[in-house]
């Protein structure tokens, strides 16, 4: 896996550790830290944008930095469009508030990885997502699954003012 982390080149990204399950049996993910929203994202389907949004915004109602959430809600626009306009099946949407901060992932089905692009000043408004992704966030990106990849970023609680 790799990831980007703001101000510095790739870094190791860490999956979250396997714990023990609601059974007690070894080797299932332990359970989301906080709150979470998790919201499968129909097929080509931009309306999802706008809800995604609306659902984020409802998730960090309660979050201790309610000031960190036109930032959150933009960086998770720019993944959700992202995944709906360049790939051919549907995506999962997953938000995570934990004491650390927000974790926001959007998995799709296809391998082939994002990267930022530098646009052209006269250039339209497309090619953006990622690089605003790249300024905003404390930490981004992209883990390669079995089939698909997930793009990810981080808000620190300490710096989503």
């Amino acid at each position: 896996m790799e990831s980007q982390v703001r101000g510095g080149g790739p870094a190791a990204a860490a999956a979250l550790p396997a714990g023990p399950a609601a059974d007690g049996s070894e080797g299932a993910p332990r359970r989301s830290p906080g709150p979470q929203l998790r919201r499968r994202l129909p097929r080509a389907d931009l309306r999802a944008v706008p809800e995604a949004r609306r659902a984020l915004r409802e998730l960090l109602r309660h979050w201790e930095r309610p000031d960190g959430t036109d930032v959150a809600e933009l960086l998770t626009s720019e993944l959700v469009t992202n995944a709906l306009v360049h790939t051919d099946d549907d995506a999962i949407l997953t938000a995570t508030v934990s004491p650390r901060g927000l974790r926001v992932e959007v998995r799709d089905f296809v391998a082939q990885r994002p990267r930022p692009r530098v646009p052209e000043a006269a250039a339209d408004t497309n090619g953006r997502g990622l690089v605003l992704v790249e300024s905003l966030a404390d930490a981004w990106g992209v883990c390669a699954h079995e089939v698909g990849k997930s793009v990810w970023f981080e808000l620190t609680a300490a710096r989503a003012a």
